[in-house]
């Protein structure tokens, strides 16, 4: 249900919002994709995960899975979920990774405690924020998102949400319930005094303390806002993803990682031959 880098109209409620002309933008827009990409990826160096081993994460509000493709090839398992039925049918349309389940987040998410190691969610919970029928009450939603996330975390565990609030009261209230859920953390402001590049990632702790659960600092230039995101926890992942991000996608290069990521997970891959990654030709 990622909004791409714009803020939606808040006329209606999200499932009726994103439906299917909605749904083909974020398939066909490379603009919205490469803007999900970079979003997803900074969320993902907040979770400050290990780099050892690959995690089990959700993604609320998966919407088509551009943000579930930035962690597949990340080398991650990860399971959406969303509200709207289109942006899910074409996510397996576009034949992604992940697993998905249609579900209302403000209804408490669905699985057993402990599930997952981290969590990210790009442009979707600020839509709790708004009252799209009179038995929709903002607070008590935002209260079940937040309690519910912190029981499916595994203890330590964060959550990076990325969110686009439409003032300082919605960022007071989501911060609020957070906090009652049991969270610690805040907000973390990318380029604060960019009009355009301005993003907020509340970071969010379960149950953690020491240094690894300090706060970080965004980046405060905006003539950097269309470089690489650098995460204040760690530099050492940084050049490994840029060096990623210039692949082409599909190219023979990229084909040849993905299917050596999953050789190493333990899946059935096809042996390389001298076609693996060709283009085919436009016709039949």
């Amino acid at each position: 249900m990622a909004c791409g880098g714009r803020r939606p109209e808040h006329g209606g409620p999200p499932e009726l919002f994103y439906d299917q002309n909605e749904a083909r933008k974020y398939v066909r827009n490379s603009r919205m994709i490469d803007v999900q990409s970079q979003m997803a990826g900074r969320a993902l160096e907040l979770l400050y995960l290990p780099e050892d081993r690959p995690c089990y994460l959700l993604d609320v509000g998966c919407g088509t899975g551009l943000s579930g493709d930035y962690l597949s090839d990340e080398g991650h398992y990860w399971v959406g979920i969303d509200i709207s039925s289109a942006m899910l049918d074409a996510a397996l349309d576009r034949d992604i990774e992940g697993d998905l389940l249609l579900g209302d987040m403000g209804q408490g998410i669905p699985f057993k405690p402990g599930s997952f190691d981290g969590c990210i969610s790009i442009s979707a919970v600020q839509w709790l924020c708004n009252a799209n029928k009179k038995s929709e009450n903002p607070v008590k939603r935002l209260f079940c998102f937040f309690s519910s996330l912190y029981s499916v975390l595994v203890r330590g565990a964060r959550a990076v949400l990325q969110v686009y609030p439409e003032n300082s009261e919605q960022l007071e209230l989501i911060m609020t319930q957070a906090t009652k859920a049991g969270f610690t953390g805040g907000m973390v402001v990318d380029y604060p005094n960019s009009a355009k590049a301005k993003k907020f990632y509340l970071c969010l702790f379960s149950g953690i303390s020491g240094s690894s659960s300090v706060l970080p600092t965004g980046p405060s230039d905006p003539t950097d806002a269309g470089e690489d995101r650098q995460s204040t926890f760690t530099s050492d992942r940084v050049s490994h993803r840029i060096v990623k991000r210039d692949l082409a996608r599909k190219s023979r290069t990229w084909v040849l990682r993905k299917k050596e990521r999953r050789r190493r997970q333990g899946r059935e891959v096809r042996p390389d031959t001298q076609y693996t990654g060709r283009k085919r030709k436009p016709r039949f």
